[in-house]
């Protein structure tokens, strides 16, 4: 989403007279959501365009939740998208609603709820100033931390219009909080668990009655949201909970999960990485296969979860080591396998182990990273022969790579060798681009592969890495 709102139509209504000419209707956030939702679904369209790896399981849940016109919670571990599914959300709203220029909580012109807007209306009539919300300006989330009070939220008694002279009494004399501030809007609280179990409490009514109370006031504010909220399985017992009445007063619990195959993952890793150089399709597959070891790995602590951050951290230091690399040799840029070794020890902090793998954090990370190196070369090149390759090593000696090693370099110690173009197509597909710098990563991924099943031998002294022929090959 964008952080600043497009500008304002300038065809549209700036006066409660001329808004209700267009025959406007008002109509709450979750029956919008629902015709925008059902529009969606009968053309074809992604209701969550952007969300991968959830099209079977997460979004057909999701989607049921909203047309019931439920609040819902995303139950799930650390790095599953949580936030950014509800963050897209926002996209099934109206592009434009109109509101009561100056309401601080998004007054419908035609049903104002505070009593700045009703107080507007009653005096202006049919002149009442009127502006537009656009989407992106009616999504508020707050990220639960412990310090989060019921002002924040809900709202507080306001000095400075005291000071002004109001009464206390004056329900204009309220600073209003994110809540009534979402008013006709979506209210995402990500981390629910970690709010405090009486701040909670003052959520209750807007969950199920949809009004609000601040200190003590005569002031009922019928709000109008959808509430959606984030949290992790061990929250509930750990860092905190979601107190039983708040649990309730959702209308759905949504578990979540990290992709389910391997071309989701990449794919996820493709679209969310910040890649400062180029990083082949192979590359992002061994660290989406990775990822899903370490996940699965007795040597985790697999209650804390390993998150997709991690494998999106992993291929954006890649693409920092090619451009490390370009920087210095005066190479263009392209990862290579052999720029993961220096990766994995960034990627310590992302990981949870269990106490009794103390000291063998990073052992267990480089087997890992090489298992999943060897998972790949099988999958992408196990059918593929590879013998003009090892008859290049068997006749040149070795080929030598390494960090700083630019890829021309490489691709002429390994020579033309008959299946180049080939080896390409099956790491990268048949429609890549085959150049040098492709084409030496393939080659390098290549002789990787064949050291990690045993086929070539490889000598690796002060950042250079020597890959030739073993006895047993020859």
């Amino acid at each position: 989403m964008s952080s600043r709102p497009p500008a304002i139509p300038a065809d549209l209504p700036r006066t409660l007279g001329a808004l209700r000419a267009t025959g406007y209707q008002p109509r709450t956030v979750k029956e919008e959501i629902r015709a925008n939702l059902v529009d969606r679904l009968a053309a074809g369209e992604s209701s969550l365009p952007g969300i991968l790896g959830f099209d079977d399981t997460v979004v057909p849940q999701v989607e049921r939740a909203l047309l019931a016109a439920h609040d819902f919670v995303l139950l799930g571990e650390r790095g599953q998208g949580k936030t950014r599914l509800l963050r897209t959300l926002a996209g099934l709203l109206d592009e434009w609603i109109p509101v009561i220029e100056g309401s601080e909580v998004n007054d419908d012109p035609l049903a104002p709820v505070s009593a700045f807007g009703a107080r507007t209306v009653s005096e202006l009539g049919d002149a009442t100033p009127i502006t537009w919300r656009h989407r992106s300006e009616r999504y508020g989330e707050k990220l639960a931390t412990p310090d989060t009070s019921v002002g924040d939220l809900i709202g507080d008694v306001d000095p400075v219009k005291v000071a002004e002279g109001r009464t206390l009494g004056d329900p204009e004399t309220i600073h209003f909080g994110l809540v009534p501030r979402t008013n006709r809007g979506i209210l995402a609280i990500n981390e629910l668990p970690d709010l405090a179990e009486r701040i909670q409490v003052s959520l209750l009514n807007v969950l199920e009655e949809r009004d609000i109370q601040v200190r003590g006031y005569t002031l009922r504010l019928p709000l109008d949201l959808l509430v959606v909220a984030s949290a992790n399985p061990e929250d509930y017992t750990n860092r905190g909970r979601i107190i039983t009445p708040m649990k309730d007063r959702f209308g759905a619990e949504i578990t979540t999960h990290y992709p389910y195959d391997v071309e989701h993952e990449v794919d996820l890793i493709a679209q969310e990485a910040d890649m400062v150089a180029v990083v082949p399709r192979h590359l992002m597959e061994v660290m989406a296969r990775f990822t899903r070891l370490v996940r699965e790995s007795g040597a985790v602590d697999q209650r804390s979860g390993v998150s997709a951050r991690f494998a999106i951290a992993g291929v954006e230091a890649l693409s920092g080591a090619a451009l490390r690399r370009g920087a210095i040799t005066g190479d263009v840029p392209v990862a290579r396998i052999g720029d993961l070794v220096g990766v994995v020890p960034s990627l310590r902090g992302k990981v949870e182990f269990e106490v009794s793998e103390e000291g063998r954090e990073e052992e267990v990370l480089i087997h890992l990273a090489r298992k999943a190196t060897a998972e790949t070369f099988r999958r992408r090149v196990g059918g593929f022969d590879l013998t003009p390759l090892i008859g290049v090593l068997d006749e040149g000696g070795s080929i030598e790579t390494g960090d700083l090693v630019p890829g021309p370099d490489v691709l002429a110690a390994g020579g033309p060798f008959e299946g180049l173009g080939g080896l390409v197509a099956a790491l990268e597909g048949g429609d890549a681009e085959p150049t040098p710098g492709i084409a030496a990563a393939c080659l390098e991924m290549a002789l990787e592969g064949l050291w990690l099943t045993r086929r070539i031998d490889k000598d690796e002294d002060e950042g250079r890495v020597r890959y030739g022929v073993t006895e047993a090959a020859e």
